[in-house]
């Protein structure tokens, strides 16, 4: 059950709701940053949150609480947007905080089956993400659930990353295209990174099956793909093409 599902007098304030989010946000930076600090210096410069910069954060309440980082500008802040700035280990970002009321078009999101990732970036204007979690209110925005959440995005980002290097590593003359690949990885196009996955290694069934495996009218699974990939010439162990 969600803050707009409890009854009224069960609702955390807008201040204490606002604080509660600038925590866990907090946390999961913290957690990724430590984390990140037990890789090797090349690992660290290929992941997403440590490269970006000063990123713009936003919380926003639809039926889900989404919590989404993008390295995009929102533009100035106007009224009544509230925003708050903080930072950690070199990452810096502002938080913004978002519902019906700043952004009347979360209002119309229908998330009564599943949290509506597409939409909610969409009504933001955002084409790219960092990441992209949807948290609880109460125990959902513990330090400790936000320190799962951003040691797994450490993890995550930095096996992307070993991944990446290694398929570039192994397609002499297809290096452009392995860096289009991660671009479009960091730009949350998953269409586009079949496309390229499926340039890089024309003839591979398992790529072809990763690139083509999506719902109707869905998109195919970026880590399937990476994966595919990576196979495909190889895996992690030594290789030596044919």
């Amino acid at each position: 059950m969600s803050e707009h599902d409890a009854p009224p007098q069960d609702r955390p304030g807008p201040e204490a709701m606002r604080t509660a989010v600038a925590g866990y946000v907090q946390e999961i930076h913290r957690a990724y940053v430590d984390q990140a600090a037990t890789f090797s210096p090349g690992v660290r410069g290929r992941m997403s949150l440590m490269t970006a910069g000063r990123i713009t954060v936003a919380a926003v309440a639809a039926r889900n609480l989404h919590v989404l980082a993008t390295a995009e500008s929102l533009g100035p802040l106007r009224a009544p947007e509230v925003a708050t700035e903080a930072g950690y280990g070199g990452l810096t970002w502002e938080l913004r905080f978002y519902d019906p009321v700043v952004l009347p078009d979360l209002g119309l999101l229908d998330e009564r089956e599943a949290p509506a990732f597409d939409e909610v970036r969409r009504a933001l204007g955002v084409g790219t993400v960092l990441y992209h979690v949807v948290a609880q209110p109460g125990a959902g925005l513990s330090g400790h659930q936000a320190t799962h959440v951003g040691t797994g995005l450490a993890n995550g980002h930095s096996a992307a990353a070993r991944d990446f290097e290694t398929i570039r590593s192994r397609v002499r003359g297809r290096e452009v295209l392995v860096d289009e690949l991660v671009g479009a990885v960091h730009a949350g196009l998953p269409r586009a990174q079949a496309l390229l996955a499926r340039a890089i290694s024309p003839y591979d069934e398992g790529v072809r099956a990763a690139c083509e495996d999506a719902s109707p009218g869905g998109a195919p699974d970026p880590d399937a793909i990476r994966k595919a990939l990576l196979s495909a010439v190889g895996g992690r162990t030594q290789w030596t093409p044919a």
